[in-house]
């Protein structure tokens, strides 16, 4: 079967682009910043930025195009190439296709509120809200979690769930080329519009209750260092693990987009732009947002009870709040939620891509079956984040699948690239085609720094958060049943995966 290729250099750019450009850039950079001392937050950021997100987004680009070159999309099979004497490295990239259908199976249902409130901006459903209180019982009524007299239950909240499921299905359906491709370079430049119309109206507001609570000293509050908060370990992990979120490492895309690159494309060149493009997407328009826009109505005291509240609270509570406000505010405040929509889907069809490249690869059938396979698949186990949304499932899934699982994965695939597959040869295929050359300390920084940077958090983040959370620490009683129900098809899907890895090479008499 003749593998798909990108339209151009462009497709590809955008659509990793578009995979790392996501809600985390908007809403949850500027929280984990705010939070975390500031200004001083920025520095463990770039300092994880240039030791471990680009590093990984090379490292990524590269063995992916590499592995499709053996005509392998996704991990188990690029791990395979990477180390053909072993039989057993396969099952490490199992993880590559677990972590993304654990996502996406949440992020989706996140993704349609959005729709949702898209549409209830333009209908004035909540403009009558005019209080914090408010705001939180109408997401809670949307979310099925209480009855109140904008939702019954969670019809409304399904009825947007299943739009944009479809909607995601769709362009996985349609493909590399004339679906995933079509589909970012028309919402990554439409959202950078969005967002930038929204940065200028928060750049012109006065505050009405404080002539000092402007947005650029919201910006000063953002970006002044507090460097005492260097001091916190947990400041260093935040800014490493934004890296992560926010680059899309460590996941499984990457390499999946990448297999479908010819063999003389240019990775370094194509994967710094794809990064730089999120990070403009995240530090310039995403910090330049909430927190100067809060901090007109809220201050100095103010905004750190609003960081607290948390991403989503933030997201679908205070901002709406705010661009309410606005002369115009609710078109601004759907012109909000239609570009959080749009970064959420380039997030998301991402995140379906690598089990539809696994099915069409290694079991060699064709597009329209390994849809239908992935979108049963997800379909089903997506009512675990609808229904159980109050009793810490989403939390749980977030952990195993965009937390653990995310770090593990990283973790393998550094040490195979740089230790095994061996850096020497590494180095070559890194620069195979490529139009610039790195700097030679870089040849250092993945074969020593990145691997060491990545082994100190997984130990630190097992030892804070994973031994706790094996042992249900913080669980109320009520819901331990379904974090356990949560676990065990959590377990049971990334044994299903290891065994359909193993038929596959069975089949391949590998």
């Amino acid at each position: 079967m003749n593998r798909e290729r990108w339209g151009n250099k462009l497709g590809v750019i955008l659509a990793v682009a578009g995979s790392a450009v996501g809600l985390g850039n908007f809403l949850r950079f500027p929280v984990q910043a705010a939070r975390n001392g500031g200004g001083a937050f920025m520095i463990p950021y770039f300092i994880a930025l240039f030791l471990l997100g680009i590093p990984l987004m090379w490292i990524e680009w590269t063995i992916g195009r590499f592995g499709g070159g053996f005509g392998h999309g996704t991990a188990p099979g690029i791990f395979h190439s990477l180390w053909q004497k072993n039989r057993f490295i396969k099952y490490f990239g199992v993880i590559g296709i677990f972590g993304p259908i654990v996502i996406f199976i949440y992020y989706i249902y996140i993704e349609s509120w959005l729709l949702g409130y898209s549409f209830f901006s333009l209908t004035g459903k909540y403009a009558g809200i005019t209080d914090e209180t408010g705001m939180i019982s109408f997401l809670r009524g949307y979310q099925g979690i209480i009855h109140n007299e904008f939702f019954s239950g969670i019809k409304t909240a399904y009825m947007f769930f299943l739009i944009t499921f479809i909607l995601n299905i769709l362009v996985v359906f349609f493909g590399i080329k004339k679906g995933i491709e079509k589909i970012c370079k028309i919402a990554l430049p439409l959202l950078f519009i969005l967002a930038i119309i929204i940065m200028v109206r928060v750049f012109t507001l006065k505050s009405p209750y404080n002539p000092s609570w402007s947005p650029y000293n919201g910006l000063g509050f953002l970006w002044n260092p507090d460097f005492s908060a260097l001091k916190d370990a947990k400041v260093w992990l935040a800014a490493a693990g934004q890296i992560f979120f926010t680059l899309s490492v460590g996941i499984g895309v990457i390499l999946t987009y990448a297999s479908y690159l010819k063999k003389d494309d240019d990775v370094l060149l194509s994967g710094l732009t794809a990064a730089s493009t999120n990070e403009f997407a995240e530090v310039i328009i995403g910090g330049s947002i909430i927190i100067p826009a809060a901090f007109v109505f809220f201050g100095h005291n103010g905004i750190s009870l609003v960081a607290q509240q948390g991403a989503f609270d933030l997201g679908f509570v205070t901002m709406p709040l705010i661009l309410k406000t606005f002369s115009g505010g609710m078109l601004f405040a759907f012109i909000w939620f239609l570009l959080l929509f749009l970064a959420g889907i380039t997030s998301s069809i991402s995140l379906a891509q690598p089990a539809v490249a696994f099915l069409e690869d290694e079991f060699n059938i064709s597009k329209k079956k390994a849809v239908g396979i992935f979108a049963i698949v997800c379909f089903t186990l997506s009512h675990l984040a609808i229904f159980f949304l109050a009793k810490g499932a989403v939390d749980e899934l977030d952990f195993w699948g965009g937390t653990f699982a995310l770090v593990v994965f990283a973790t393998v695939e550094t040490i195979l690239f740089a230790w095994i597959f061996g850096i020497d040869k590494a180095w070559e295929e890194m620069h195979s085609g490529s139009d610039i050359k790195l700097p030679y300390v870089y040849k250092f920084i993945i074969r020593y720094i990145t691997p060491a940077f990545l082994l100190f958090i997984l130990g630190f983040w097992t030892y804070q958060q994973a031994v706790p959370t094996l042992l249900l620490k913080g669980v109320h009683k009520e819901n331990i049943p379904y974090i356990l129900s949560t676990r065990f098809v959590l377990v049971a899907l990334f044994l299903t995966i290891a065994f359909m890895v193993k038929k596959a090479w069975e089949k391949r008499n590998i």
